[in-house]
């Protein structure tokens, strides 16, 4: 396969994040009302608790927009060696990660907060091959 043989770390990093965000933003689209109040409870004791349906509604925005970036940059990448479009999809996922980090640290969730350290080393190597 062409794609995996030219640009393979790229592509897997990629395709990873589009299952990430793909399907996180399908599951907020399929049970809206119980993402919202599972969330509402999450930051119920926070600044962000009267806020909870605007900022997810930000937030499944950028996962959209990110995750069909990050699938026009892949085939992009494929046809054209082209890896401008990932990249801006790519540092979309890492804004929308940084947003979940403050939610996080705002609820005092700490060790879901730290999960997320996990992606956020992923994307920044996507974000840091994809400029190469």
């Amino acid at each position: 396969m062409k794609v995996l043989s030219n640009h393979p770390t790229e592509v897997l990093i990629l395709l990873f994040l589009i299952i990430t965000y793909a399907i996180s933003a399908i599951e907020k689209i399929s049970d809206w009302k119980g993402n919202v109040a599972y969330i509402t409870d999450h930051f119920k004791n926070s600044i962000l608790k009267n806020h909870v349906s605007f900022l997810l509604a930000i937030l499944l925005i950028i996962e959209i927009i990110a995750s069909l970036l990050m699938i026009i940059g892949v085939y992009q990448i494929y046809t054209l060696g082209l890896k401008e479009i990932a990249l801006v999809g790519i540092e979309l996922s890492a804004l929308s990660i940084i947003f979940m980090l403050i939610g996080q640290r705002l609820a005092k969730d700490y060790p879901g907060a730290m999960s997320l350290g996990v992606y956020f080393i992923i994307t920044l190597c996507g974000v840091y091959l994809l400029n190469s």
